[in-house]
């Protein structure tokens, strides 16, 4: 369901200008300690919200119709690298994160992508990563539709569009 994460990237990125980065989950931050010259991926800077699709249950309805119940999975990371222990006069870093992480659930709960179902929160944990990155990661499900009609013409017109530019060149 990768349109629905390219429509939910420019709507994060410009509802929270407060965020450095906005992007789809592909394991930036599993991967955070990972030196490896060959799976370097691109620098991961905080806070940023990570967006995911993982699973879509799909259902006939007729005549080459599916329709889909999609769960997406947004992570908002911050790093943390502030004390906030009592005493400490940063306590109000632990409100920060959680009115940033209630932003975040306004700008997603009831948003409709492409015309499709309303995202829900269906979910939520709070976990600490490693080097003190403090993840907020919430679940929301949508219903997507499909047609295997509407499916083959873009795949034609895709080939078209290759052959072209292959002719082109």
């Amino acid at each position: 369901m990768e349109y629905l994460i390219s429509e939910l990237i420019p709507l994060i990125a410009t509802s929270i200008p407060a965020l450095s980065l906005v992007d789809e989950d592909y394991g930036q931050l599993e991967n955070i300690d990972d030196t490896d010259d060959e799976r370097q991926m691109y620098p991961i800077t905080f806070p940023c919200v990570l967006i995911d699709a993982p699973e879509t249950e799909w259902s006939n309805l007729a005549s080459g119709i599916q329709k889909g119940v999609c769960t997406l999975r947004i992570r908002l990371c911050i790093d943390c690298y502030d004390d906030t222990h009592y005493g400490s006069d940063t306590t109000e870093r632990i409100n920060e994160r959680n009115a940033l992480r209630h932003e975040l659930h306004t700008v997603l709960q009831n948003f409709r992508p492409a015309d499709e179902g309303a995202l829900v929160r269906t979910a939520s944990r709070f976990y600490t990563f490693n080097h003190g990155i403090k993840v907020y990661e919430m679940s929301y499900k949508t219903t997507v539709s499909e047609s295997v009609v509407t499916e083959k013409v873009k795949v034609a017109a895709r080939r078209i569009s290759l052959s072209v530019i292959r002719e082109n060149r």
